[in-house]
């Protein structure tokens, strides 16, 4: 990411998406099977030209579905694919879930479903005596722990103070890449329509028997009205870590490590604007899940917190009771959500502003939370990555004519930035977004789907829903540690080769 100060307001922009190798919109694969088809053509001509046509017409069904890509680079075999997956879960019942005493389930427990179904909460205590939660995928042998933080808002702030946060938070991005072990990051900010149970444990008690009518017809009416006009904003950061292949390390010394690590990583993020910053416990960590699934509690856990310090929640109940993924929307408990993913980042220069809407509560929702997720690139891949991409922006200028030139003569620019600001230091991480908007029902999503597009618009984003994906999706942007690319049956070197 580049930065350009402006003259009242700085600029950023230069997100880049990796050229894909391989001939055209063919990929390294079909094009491996296009030159390789023409020596087959080649060759099978000596013998028969009949037999020739009969291949020809064979490498065109396979190549054609390669060369048609959506606008976020997916081709017809990828499409094929998700819907073949949506058939097959569905044919199984895999799209229902239910739990608890009276369910199948062992144990008579209120797990969490899917991805986080295998999830082992440990917990330990970092260098400040805190304790703080962490998440072991079993399945993948993956640790995340999660930060909770109260960023500094944007208002009444002058640019120089948002340019250096960015350009702090680009510096704790780049670190990232030299963190051992790091798989992949989110940030999630969650917000929701503030339910008020705060300010009433905190105004209600205060009013005396003996007060003037008046003074307390006044403050019960503000406890009554003010939650409609404001909300509350959650920002988690959760951090997955992995161990390296065959090694295998106790419990104790993982825990000892991560313990190690918080300090620095807390250190950066208040340094980036993050404001009051600190790991979540294992109990805390269950409450934000078992809120997402169940929005109906979110009331009732505030008030536990704030009267007896606590809710007791383990992670084995922080679950639904019930849960049905559709084909665009996930329902669960007391909430409906519809998830979308990136398609298309800004294109030219934004201002740092441009995600304020996206963020903030969206009326109409019962809750919306926004993911980040980061995949750090080590410095070593990262000098390749960027010298391809240098070479292959050279290589269309020099093919291209016209119009289509003036663009690539702007990748070009655009490429070489990348590399110089790579060759001074500078950190290459992937990214993606992903937005899940919950509502009480099925017929409050299509106004909540205007609502998104509207935000979306204004953000610069082109995103799409996660359809016949929804339960994983959900998945994602909770606090959890779970990375797509770390989840997928295909390789990503294989989906990259596609």
């Amino acid at each position: 990411m580049s930065t350009q100060t402006a003259a009242a307001d700085p600029t950023y922009g230069n997100w880049r998406r990796p050229r894909r190798p391989g001939f055209g919109p063919f990929g390294l694969l079909g094009t491996i099977v296009l030159f390789g088809g023409l020596v087959v053509d080649l060759m099978v001509s000596l013998i028969s030209l009949k037999l020739t046509a009969a291949v020809i017409v064979l490498q065109c069904f396979f190549l054609l579905p390669l060369a048609v890509r959506t606008q976020d680079g997916r081709n017809i075999y990828q499409l094929f694919a998700v819907r073949l997956s949506w058939f097959r879960r569905k044919a199984k019942g895999s799209t229902a879930y239910v739990s608890g005493p009276l369910s199948q389930r062992p144990g008579g427990k209120f797990r969490p479903p899917g991805l986080l179904s295998r999830i082992r909460v440990l917990e330990g205590r970092d260098a400040y005596d805190q304790p703080f939660g962490v998440l072991h995928h079993r399945g993948r042998d993956l640790y995340t722990i999660v930060l909770g933080c109260e960023p500094d808002g944007g208002s009444l702030v002058d640019p120089d103070q948002v340019d250096n946060w960015v350009a702090a938070w680009g510096g704790w991005l780049a670190r990232l890449s030299s963190e051992p072990g790091l798989r992949g990051a989110s940030v999630v900010v969650e917000t929701a329509p503030d339910t008020g149970t705060r300010l009433a444990n905190e105004v209600l008690p205060r009013i005396t028997s003996d007060a003037p009518p008046a003074a307390r017809a006044v403050m019960e009416e503000v406890v009554q009205r003010y939650p409609s006009a404001s909300s509350e904003m959650h920002t988690y950061l959760a951090l997955t870590y992995g161990m390296p292949a065959g090694q295998k390390r106790k419990t104790e010394d993982i825990l000892t490590d991560l313990a190690i690590r918080i300090p620095g990583l807390l250190t950066g993020v208040v340094g980036a604007g993050g404001g009051p910053a600190a790991p979540l416990s294992a109990e805390r960590i269950a409450e934000v899940v078992r809120v997402a699934y169940d929005p109906a509690v979110a009331g009732d856990v505030l008030e536990a917190r704030a009267v007896h310090g606590g809710t007791g929640l383990e992670w084995d109940d922080a679950g639904p009771a019930a849960a049905i993924e559709k084909a665009n929307a996930y329902q669960h408990d007391s909430g409906v959500s519809r998830t979308w993913m990136l398609t298309l980042a800004p294109r030219g220069t934004v201002r740092a502003q441009v995600l304020r809407g996206l963020l903030e509560d969206a009326p109409g929702t019962r809750r919306k939370r926004v993911a980040l997720l980061y995949r750090p690139i080590d410095p070593a891949t990262s000098a390749r990555i960027v010298e391809a991409d240098r070479r292959a922006a050279q290589f269309m200028a020099t093919s291209k004519r016209g119009m289509v030139q003036a663009r690539a003569a702007n990748e070009v620019r655009a490429a070489e930035q990348t590399a110089v600001e790579e060759a001074t230091g500078a950190g290459l991480v992937e990214f993606s977004l992903m937005v899940t908007v919950t509502v009480d029902s099925d017929a409050e999503l299509e106004d909540a789907n205007v609502t998104v597009r509207n935000l979306l618009a204004g953000a610069r984003l082109l995103m799409r829903p996660a359809d016949r994906m929804q339960a994983a999706a959900f998945s994602c942007t909770l606090p959890v540690g779970i990375l797509p690319w770390e989840h997928t049956l295909v390789p990503r070197e294989l989906k990259e080769a596609l």
